[in-house]
Parts: structure tokens; sequence; C-alpha cells
């Protein structure tokens, strides 16, 4: 069957980005309070990039745990049709939240990072919005990486994840950790 580029593009053009699902939201929005009930995930991850914009320059920096252990992200997913060919999608969303005051130096938003005594409570929905907080100070280590984690084709270059010194002054004020 040969699909219309053209009607692919429509619609992932009406369809709202669902990789992240906000933490204060996700209970209300009719995309997500579904999955919110039922449908329950951990996300895990050695770290996660976020960027810091300074006028027109962006400087990505690598968020990771202080204690080296993996983080545990709070998710949601669902099924649903693919409104072109029929099948079923199995995604999943990660829940975000505000920034504690590392992560704010950098970005407003980070991952809900679910503590090991909480991911029972969260995948078996006996605990709910209270858990979808920033980390806990501390938690974790930030440095600069190469500008190469932008570009598409890097994704299982290791050496992304390397610290970098700063050419320029992007990261003045940032407390690197």
């Amino acid at each position: 069957m040969a699909v219309d580029p053209a009607l692919v593009e429509k619609i992932a053009k009406e369809l709202p980005a669902t990789f992240n699902a906000r933490a204060e939201s996700v209970v209300e929005k009719p995309m997500f309070r579904d999955a919110f009930r039922r449908n329950r995930c951990l996300i895990p991850a050695s770290g996660y990039f976020e960027w810091h914009t300074v006028g027109k320059e962006k400087q990505p920096y690598y968020f990771t745990p202080r204690n080296g252990s993996v983080l545990t992200f709070a998710g949601i997913w669902d099924e649903w049709r693919d409104r072109i060919n029929s099948e079923t999608i199995v995604s999943c969303t990660m829940i975000i939240t505000t920034a504690n005051s590392l992560v704010s130096a950098v970005h407003d938003r980070m991952p809900v990072i679910l503590e090991p005594e909480n991911i029972e409570p969260w995948l078996s929905g006996s605990a709910g919005t209270e858990l979808l907080k920033p980390a806990s100070e501390g938690a974790l280590r930030m440095w600069p990486v190469s500008k190469r984690v932008s570009k598409p084709g890097n994704a299982d270059d290791a050496t992304l994840i390397e610290p970098v010194a700063l050419e320029t002054p992007l990261s003045a004020g940032l407390p690197l950790h």
C-alpha cells in the first residue's frame, strides 16, 4: 500500500506532541487522563539532556544521578490505532514537572524521577500526583557536552555524554557538578 507523504505530514501536524505530559495537568488532559488512571510505566535512563539557551546559542548539558545509579522516570503508556494503516501502536509518555534548583539553571522543566520506594505505588496506582514532583536537591549532577548531541545520526556515540570545555561563556553562573 502506497502512503501519500503529504497526508502523513498533514496528520503529524494535526496531532499534538505526546512525548511529555505535564505533571500539573496529566490527570485532566483528555489525551493523558485515562492512561494516568490505568497504564503507568517506568522509563529507565542513565541520564538525559537539556539545552541552555543564551541568545541564539544552545548548549546541551547532561544530567545523571549523583550516585551513579539508574534514573527511573514516571511514565504512562497507551495503545492507539494508526490512522493510515490501522495498525495498533503502543507508545509511552514521560511525565515532566517543574525543575529543581540544579536543573532550573538550564531548563524550567525536568522528568519526574521516582525514588525506589515509590516505584510500586506508582505502578499499582495506589499513589497519584503526590509523586509527581522535582527530584530532591543533590540527586543529580550535570556537565556541558558536545553540541553533536543535537545532530541526527549520533545516537550510538558514547562520547556524547563526555564533559566538554566551553568555548563561550554560556554557562556563566551555572552550578556545574
